[in-house]
């Protein structure tokens, strides 16, 4: 166990009863305090004591009294009941030193057997172009389906559960994206109001699966067991991780590992005030990555998962405080060279939240080459064009092929863009087309949590409603949503639920409902909305087209343009049109004949083109088709049609779109 501050340091084992014996660790060399003990073998609890100064102001705070998890834990027992003992000061009283034993509060480290058949395990080492994310929590997941077994329900081996890896694999996602697995803690806060950190966005152990989600008690096993399972339905395990703090907390926050082993070389602490942290995560505390064993830490826990547990990749939580080694976010910091020069890591898929609340922390399109983004701009700009806001058509534009003005300057490609309209933090996208305002009183804060800025529309009534017009509005305004999103470059993220329907009933900041509130309810699915996705998806993955790997050009590609846009009259779009306040229509042609690039035999990628139709008018616009794009067209998708059409019959003259739809047409001959 690395510590340069420690004078001595103890490791501490725990018998099937609870007894704890110690024993001194005397060999020390680089800071890394180290001991063999032939006895003990997969199963035994422990952890450490760590000996040396309590002395805030100069940042340190090792308390003895304190049992602490050992970092590299790749397995943790038990959960915190939080007491006075769990902290290093008396609650009330700052200065003072707590010296009551936090053992019978707080988690033990276990140690893990290595063994576990993985069976031929293969990844299915998706390529982003070819990539479909669903965001999901294990827990929320399976809590509620009715064909999981009881016993399963809520855990690693109930996402594995054949009912849920069918409807994913029936959906046509190519990857699940995890909210945090990683051991995890309910905050204190949280349990004394009867609450619990349901995201999980809480580490403190960076190798444990969450022991919580384990059905048998053999969490690490068990995760193992599940990403078999899913990567046999050729399905993908993307990690959301949570790198850029702990759970410890600031300064009157527990000592539970980090804070009494070392805390001045796992945390970024004000520089002239040591006794408090510096915070750009909003939590308490930010790890400090400019130190080589927290970086090291960091590493050795991305390549564990890798080669361990077979994930396929990850998304950093808060992103841009990992790239903070001083106080600017810095692509070219450490953090970011390390992950670029490591065999392992370099090579699974890496997607950033970039953003914390730090000063400059909004950094969405400035991260290296490798790495693809949680894009917020594409949110935003899709959700204001459906719900009326002036100014969109140019952006929208911008959004739809791939984002090449946030992403194409440094080499990347259209998968930079992981394109999403919701996600865990916000409104479901039900309650985007239903709800005005944030409801979170159960939250418990007086409704003051969570974002006030939500860029959704309700569509004239708020919440529940029986009114069938605005019921009607409310289904079309999912459908072209869910359209626009699927029609996009880039790679497109569903969040958990909403293809069925699912409902938070209006709180948008969700984090600490560990009930109904935010579990997948299966007893009340939108079926039509269920169908409609699939069908979506399918589409998709039948056309090139919208899987492109590389940029729009807009020029001639093997003799004829690769993209055009047009107004309703048929005539190009001016430079006017794109920043016009009152446009509401958006036009663009997308020609399969030409398509850079070559497919997996080396063959040119060819497919059929397409007319977009966007059209966020309160009323029904009529479209002259542009010439020279084609004569005889088939409809293909309507938003204004519950389902796709099933008999696209051919079109030749104007194609209207109703109010608020977007309508695709097929060519059915060559351009």
């Amino acid at each position: 166990m690395f510590s340069e501050v420690a004078e001595q340091v103890e490791l501490c084992l725990f018998d099937e009863h609870g007894t704890e014996s110690r024993s001194a660790i005397d060999e020390v060399d680089a800071f890394s305090w180290h001991a063999y003990l032939p006895s003990v073998g997969p199963g035994q609890r422990y952890g450490y004591r760590v000996h040396g100064p309590y002395a805030p102001e100069l940042g340190i705070r090792c308390n003895p009294s304190k049992l602490l998890l050992d970092p590299y834990a790749l397995a943790i027992e038990g959960h915190i009941t939080w007491d006075a003992a769990c902290y290093s000061y008396n609650l009330g009283d700052e200065e003072s030193v707590n010296e009551t034993d936090s053992a019978p509060y707080v988690f033990r480290s276990i140690v893990q057997h290595p063994h576990f058949d993985w069976g031929g395990d293969r990844r299915p080492d998706r390529p982003l172009h070819e990539t479909v994310i669903y965001e999901a929590h294990v827990k929320g997941m399976t809590k509620c389906h009715p064909d999981v077994p009881e016993e399963l329900r809520g855990t690693y081996a109930g996402l594995a559960h054949p009912a849920i890896v069918q409807h994913l694999t029936s959906l046509g996602v190519t990857a699940v994206e995890l909210m945090p697995v990683h051991q995890f803690v309910h905050d204190h806060r949280l349990v004394e109001h009867g609450l619990r950190n349901y995201w999980g966005y809480n580490t403190i152990g960076f190798f444990a699966p969450h022991n919580e989600y384990a059905a048998s008690g053999e969490q690490v096993n068990e995760f193992k067991y599940m990403v078999r399972a899913l990567h046999e339905a050729g399905i993908e395990v993307i990690l959301d991780v949570v790198y850029n703090h702990t759970a410890e907390g600031n300064h009157l926050g527990p000592t539970l590992c980090f804070k009494g082993i070392d805390n001045r070389a796992y945390y970024r602490l004000v520089s002239d005030k040591r006794e408090y942290y510096y915070d750009t995560t909003g939590t308490g505390n930010s790890l400090n990555v400019r130190h080589p064993h927290t970086l090291q830490l960091i590493m050795d826990s991305l390549r564990y998962w890798v080669t361990e547990m077979h994930v396929d990749g990850f998304r950093f939580d808060l992103a841009a405080t990992l790239a903070r080694e001083f106080h600017e976010v810095d692509r070219l910091s450490t953090f970011f060279d390390m992950i670029q020069q490591d065999p392992v890591i370099n090579r699974v898929k890496l997607i950033a939240e970039p953003w914390d609340i730090g000063e400059g922390g909004y950094q969405v399109g400035n991260f290296p080459a490798l790495w693809s983004e949680w894009n917020g701009r594409y949110r935003d700009t899709v959700r204001d064009f459906w719900r009326g806001e002036p100014s969109t058509v140019g952006e929208l534009g911008s959004r739809l092929t791939g984002s090449s003005d946030l992403y194409q300057n440094d080499t990347r490609r259209p998968v930079a863009s992981i394109n999403f309209v919701t996600a865990h933090d916000g409104f479901t996208l039900r309650d985007l087309v239903s709800y005005n305002a944030k409801h979170n009183e159960a939250n418990g804060e007086g409704n003051a949590d969570g974002e006030s800025h939500n860029r959704s529309w309700n569509c004239g009534v708020e919440g529940d409603t029986d009114d069938p017009a605005v019921l009607k509005l409310r289904a079309q305004q999912q459908r072209n949503l869910l359209a626009t999103l699927f029609l996009s470059q880039g790679v497109p993220m569903l969040s958990m639920g909403d293809e069925l329907g699912r409902t938070q009933r209006g709180n948008n900041n969700a984090y600490c409902q560990d009930n109904e509130i935010s579990w997948v309810s299966w007893s009340e699915i939108d079926h039509l909305l269920l169908e409609y996705v699939r069908r979506l998806i399918a589409f998709r993955r039948e056309h090139q087209m919208f899987r492109r790997r590389r940029w729009f050009q807009g020029r001639p590609i093997r003799g004829a343009v690769d993209i055009a846009w047009f107004k309703p009259n048929g005539e190009p779009m001016s430079d006017q049109d794109w920043v016009s306040r009152h446009a509401r229509a958006l036009g663009v042609y997308l020609n399969g004949r030409a398509i850079p690039g070559h497919d997996d035999q080396g063959r040119s990628i060819l497919d059929d083109s397409f007319r977009l139709l966007f059209n966020g008018h309160r009323r029904a616009v009529n479209w002259q088709p542009p010439p020279d794009f084609g004569a005889v067209w088939k409809l293909v998708l309507d938003t204004d049609a519950l389902e796709f059409q099933a008999d696209p019959q051919p079109i030749t003259g104007r194609v209207m779109t109703r109010a608020r739809t977007v309508v695709v047409v097929e060519a059915t001959e060559p351009d």
